[in-house]
């Protein structure tokens, strides 16, 4: 019984790990059809796929200075900013994530929104697939493609016609910078004519696109 047990389980696994590669290497060439984010979203799903040479520098640069300045040195995990997180949750003050732009694409393209530590390992173990097969550049286009950027509104292009009324291959800084720092919260926060504290966060990002660009932060994107 016990080993019968056994044989059924590693069936289970070795089914899971082939879903898991067939479904990684598909979508290195081929465009994401839809999310289970999307699928759950009650606002509708409005989006249009853009290769990334259709998507303003800017935007790149936005996201890398306001949600992972270390994303073309690390292997899809900043330990540096986990730690940091943690610190933050023990001493009561406001959480910074801390999910890489690897893990946070792992975990829209075939995950569900929401923690738990169970969610979190698969999340870890598609963060790795995506990492070791796709490679920056690919993981870059496709968070921009199916990141939440408004109400029932996913990726650059549709978030940029939608705000700016053109299209996400000519966003300026501002423009990229606004989307930037609403992609934590998109349903929350203002886009056009943010106020307050979110106003300034898209003014710092802003002017951190050129500490990107100088230092090359973005660099394994386009090289």
């Amino acid at each position: 019984m016990a080993l019968r047990i056994l044989r059924i389980f590693a069936k289970i696994i070795a089914g899971f790990i082939g879903i898991t590669l067939v479904l990684v290497v598909a979508f290195k060439w081929i465009p994401v059809p839809v999310t289970a984010t999307m699928v759950l979203d009650e606002n509708g799903i409005t989006k249009d796929w853009e290769s990334l040479d259709n998507i303003d520098r800017n935007l790149v640069s936005a996201v890398i200075a306001a949600e992972d300045s270390r994303f073309c040195e690390h292997y899809g995990f900043d330990a540096e900013a986990i730690e940091q997180a943690i610190e933050e949750r023990l001493a009561g003050e406001r959480e910074r994530g801390g999910s890489t732009i690897s893990q946070q694409t792992a975990k829209n393209v075939f995950l569900w929104q929401g923690g738990g530590f169970f969610r979190k390992g698969l999340e870890a173990w598609f963060t790795f697939w995506i990492e070791t097969i796709w490679g920056k550049r690919r993981i870059m286009e496709v968070y921009l493609n199916v990141a939440e950027t408004g109400i029932g509104t996913y990726g650059a292009e549709a978030g940029s016609q939608r705000y700016f009324g053109h299209s996400a291959a000519r966003l300026s800084a501002d423009e990229a910078s606004r989307m930037a720092a609403a992609l934590p919260s998109p349903k929350k926060r203002a886009v056009k004519s943010p106020g307050g504290w979110l106003a300034r966060h898209g003014n710092t990002i802003e002017r951190r696109i050129g500490t990107v660009r100088r230092d090359g932060l973005d660099a394994c994107v386009y090289n």
